[in-house]
């Protein structure tokens, strides 16, 4: 992947030109946040793109295209779904249906701090044993077609050679890229995320290692770079209220981008926010019914309103919506006036 940033490693192939892409996030990285976040996306781009984190244990029961953390738009390719798994048939169904399905990866979860998923030895449970974790990969990469991903915290331990000995196992079961947030479990999102961390594992590893963390602006997105040499940003929470550091981070590539795109004062966010929260509602319309729907879109807003100076007013204005009619009229009433947009935000985003 060569740019001016002088990415090296390729992160699945060659065509892949856009170093820059969206967590895979419960109840936010569905069908329409994707088709929203692409309409900030020059055309010729390309990079990766999630699910919501799929179940194992549920998926081989599914239908595929037919539940909501698997919509697919027309142009929702270079998907790569997260699953959450830790036994042998539930993950080569899953992978196989999967595959079948049409994807470009398959992310295995080993970050979720969430208590259902330690009940369950998923997410960041894996790390507390990293043999365990390397079956698991080597499972998964054996019944998949295409490459296979892992997106882990900095574990339990915070120690450091255990964190890299975890990944080199991970590596050596076969994992295409590794995606590193580094935060321990317990932490959650709170405190500061050590970058140094990922510098230090991309360091010791042949394969490419995203970055994820304490993303809240353009800046530093390439602050990550600079300071972490990874071979991609993987940005989350930021991108629900600033799409547009998609945006940003094209034209500062060289590539041609609408201007409208690329606001430059405060105000001039917080308009923009407002126009594309219309043009979300729009498209959450095209493949949400209006139960689901309001009540995704109220969590997007619950997500993005921190980074508004005053967003908890427009939290406070959504939260009572019923109806799409309601949350646009909601929307409208909150943007007629100009509404400032914070660079960062100490709220646990």
């Amino acid at each position: 992947m060569q740019t001016k940033l002088g990415l090296k490693r390729q992160v699945i192939d060659n065509s892949y030109n856009f170093p820059l892409c969206l967590a895979p996030m419960v109840g936010l990285t569905h069908v329409a946040m994707r088709v929203w976040l692409k309409e900030f996306l020059p055309e010729g781009l390309k990079t990766i793109w999630p699910t919501e984190m799929l179940n194992s244990r549920k998926i081989p029961h599914e239908v595929l295209g037919q539940t909501p953390e698997t919509y697919k738009a027309v142009n929702d390719v270079d998907l790569v779904p997260q699953i959450l798994g830790n036994e042998d048939d539930p993950i080569q169904k899953t992978v196989e249906k999967l595959c079948e399905w049409g994807v470009a990866g398959i992310d295995i979860n080993m970050g979720c701090p969430v208590k259902k998923a330690l009940r369950h030895n998923y997410g960041v449970a894996l790390m507390g044993d990293s043999d365990y974790a390397k079956k698991v990969v080597e499972v998964t990469v054996k019944h998949s077609q295409v490459p296979v991903s892992v997106k882990l915290r900095a574990g339990h331990q915070n120690d450091k050679d255990y964190l890299i000995n975890f990944m080199k196992g991970l590596e050596q079961a076969g994992a295409s890229w590794l995606t590193l947030h580094p935060r321990v479990a317990e932490a959650k999102r709170r405190g500061k995320a050590d970058w140094s961390q990922i510098r230090w594992v991309r360091d010791q590893l042949q394969i490419p290692v995203l970055g994820n963390g304490d993303i809240q602006s353009f800046e530093d997105v390439l602050s990550m770079f600079e300071a972490t040499n990874c071979d991609m940003v993987m940005a989350g929470r930021v991108l629900t209220a600033k799409p547009w550091i998609v945006s940003e981070f094209a034209a500062h590539l060289g590539f041609e981008v609408n201007q409208e795109l690329l606001p430059k004062s405060a105000e001039e966010q917080g308009a923009l926010l407002g126009k594309s929260l219309l043009r979300l509602l729009e498209i959450y319309k095209d493949y949400f019914d209006e139960n689901l729907g309001v009540r995704r879109f109220k969590f997007h807003i619950k997500n993005a309103h921190p980074w508004l100076s005053f967003g908890h007013q427009l939290f406070a204005i959504t939260s009572k919506a019923k109806t799409y009619d309601e949350l646009e009229l909601g929307l409208r009433l909150f943007f007629e006036k100009p509404q400032p947009m914070q660079k960062y935000t100490e709220l646990r985003y």
